[in-house]
């Protein structure tokens, strides 16, 4: 995939497919594996937790063109990633009902 394919599926909102494809995978397991399957951030913090995402440090919206670079991929633990990315959490909290308070007797 290339950065001009990647741009678009930013533009589109489809970012997803970069995520699923061959290419990216491969890079993924790779990355995980110079990092020993070890969140890079708990291993920082002097913790150990087991990695199961591969990070972007700076995020591919922005730098569309480090996708596939290395240097700026580590491995992260699920918590961690979501403390990295809390805005992609948003769909998933619950929404709290309107209070409407009529009163029916």
């Amino acid at each position: 995939m290339t950065i001009e394919e990647i741009r678009l599926l930013i533009a589109s909102g489809t970012i997803e497919k970069f995520y699923n494809n061959r290419k990216w995978r491969n890079l993924s397991k790779r990355i995980k594996k110079r990092d020993h399957n070890e969140c890079q951030v708990c291993k920082r913090r002097g913790r150990y937790s087991k990695a199961q995402n591969v990070h972007h440090i700076k995020e591919l919206k922005d730098y569309p063109e480090r996708a596939y670079d290395e240097d700026n991929l580590e491995s992260l633990c699920i918590s961690c990633h979501n403390e990295e990315h809390p805005e992609k959490l948003e769909k998933f909290k619950k929404k709290e009902p309107n209070f409407f308070n009529e009163e029916r007797w």
